[in-house]
């Protein structure tokens, strides 16, 4: 059996059905992280010993009769969410601690029996889009090693993207389960805050937090998405599901109406040819029966200039106040100057926020009383890593110009990637619904993927037809 084996859930199933054991599976994967430690994706591996004798104990279970939906999945978590016996960095080695309890989200993976091969790079305490914010090293995509991988979630993204496990978990503040993933040619899943439990979650932003899912297709990212969800009493912030919603899941073949964005409202800072894959993206939506409203934008950016421009900086402020005063020296400088923005903020200023908050989110309840779903790009545009350490305030706010909003404004959301720019980066659109759509938005965003792929599959198929553009 080739190291490259493919790691996919469908087809590691089939390779265990047909008689390989868990130990050669996870033993290639450990290989492969360990020929890739140029890629700065891992801040910790777990050792080969434990590895192994993880396989043995549920090999062991196996025969005795247990079921294991996840029998052994190779996975990866983000160095802010707890793993039992595995160091807690958040990316600052200052920070670092061992716990001895692993998160929700995390043992309830453990105990579908996935193997959790290490914990992810990212950039420190989830603050920043770019990747290029750790102590342990600036994560690339996988397609160019000159462009930022994205983040925080950037070691995640990484590892799932050059096959070092079938699935990973981030976290999703502002964007960081959604804008690695498209820059890494992956699907990012941010589910409805309070879905999953975030105990065991190095707080950023508490009562925006959720934990995140990285995976090679909608499909499989839900499978996940269906194992780590439900009601976890001893979070605060976990909620259980409305006794009633909207999430009304389409089929093959069902017309949906979708809202997108005006040629106003595009903003691509420079990079203008995400334009292109932006409208293509529009375009497959309309090709699977969706009927594209132009909406307005405004919005939304203001909402998203709430998270990192406005008074949620101080939440994030307040989760690394501690810390940070005992140990200045610990933090990043870009850190330092992101958490200093609170100082401009009162708490009359606050309420003023959340007032406006209110007035921004019932706005969008009406809209998506009227469209099935919302696209947006997933990023602007790409950087490189020596133009994000130049600029790294500003260009990384430019990451998150359609990303920022949506944990603000209560909205699920799934980034699918649907084009690759000339520079070679990956680049895709973000689905985006109400709270609690989760699994209509899956099912949408399945049809979508299988058309992008689709047309990738034949390049030289029929012209595409331009509906979107007479918008």
């Amino acid at each position: 059996m080739k190291n490259e084996i493919d790691l996919s859930l469908e087809t590691l199933r089939k390779t265990y059905a047909s008689g390989a054991g868990i130990r050669d599976i996870i033993s290639r994967a450990t290989t492969r992280i360990a020929e890739a430690s140029n890629t700065n994706a891992w801040i910790h591996v777990e050792s080969r010993t434990r590895l192994m004798e993880r396989c043995d104990a549920i090999e062991l279970r196996r025969s005795r009769g247990e079921a294991f939906p996840l029998y052994g999945i190779p996975f990866g978590v983000k160095d802010n969410i707890d793993v039992a016996g595995m160091p807690t960095t958040a990316a600052c080695p200052g920070f670092k601690y061992t716990p001895d309890q692993s998160a929700h989200a995390v043992q309830l993976l453990l105990d579908a029996g996935g193997i959790c091969m290490g914990k992810t790079n990212l950039d420190q305490f989830a603050t920043g889009l770019s990747g290029a914010r750790s102590a342990y090293g600036t994560c690339a995509s996988v397609a160019n090693p000159l462009y930022v991988s994205g983040g925080s979630s950037s070691g995640s993204a990484v590892a799932v993207a050059a096959k070092h496990v079938s699935f990973a978990l981030g976290t999703d503040t502002g964007g960081s389960g959604r804008i690695p993933a498209g820059f890494n040619g992956i699907v990012g899943i941010k589910p409805s805050i309070g879905r999953v439990s975030t105990r065991g979650l190095v707080p950023n932003c508490r009562s925006l937090d959720c934990v995140s899912i990285f995976s090679d297709s909608v499909s499989e990212g839900m499978e996940i998405l269906r194992i780590i969800d439900g009601f976890d009493i001893d979070d605060p912030y976990c909620r259980n599901a409305p006794a009633r919603t909207t999430d009304v899941r389409p089929v093959d073949g069902q017309r949906f109406t979708f809202g997108r964005l005006g040629k106003c409202d595009l903003k691509f800072f420079g990079m203008d040819e995400g334009l292109s894959i932006y409208e293509e993206a529009c375009d497959s939506l309309a090709d699977i029966g969706g009927e594209p409203v132009e909406i307005d934008f405004a919005p939304f950016a203001e909402a998203g200039q709430l998270l990192f421009s406005g008074p949620w900086i101080a939440e994030r402020r307040s989760a690394l106040g501690p810390f940070a005063s005992k140990h200045p020296d610990a933090l990043l400088d870009v850190i330092h100057q992101v958490l200093k923005v609170a100082d401009n903020f009162s708490a009359a200023q606050v309420f003023d926020s959340m007032n406006r908050l209110a007035s921004l989110k019932r706005g969008a309840e009406k809209l998506f009383s009227s469209i099935s779903a919302m696209v947006v790009p997933t990023a602007a545009r790409a950087y490189t890593i020596e133009q994000m350490e130049e600029n790294p305030i500003e260009f990384n706010n430019r990451l998150g110009h359609y990303s920022y909003f949506a944990n603000l404004l209560e909205l699920c959301a799934i980034a699918v990637p649907s084009g690759i720019l000339s520079c070679g980066v990956p680049m895709g659109v973000t689905l985006l619904a109400p709270a609690w759509s989760d699994e209509r938005l899956g099912s949408l965003a399945s049809r979508f993927e299988a058309e992008v792929r689709k047309s990738d599959a034949h390049p030289q198929g029929r012209a595409r037809r331009r509906r979107s553009a007479a918008i």
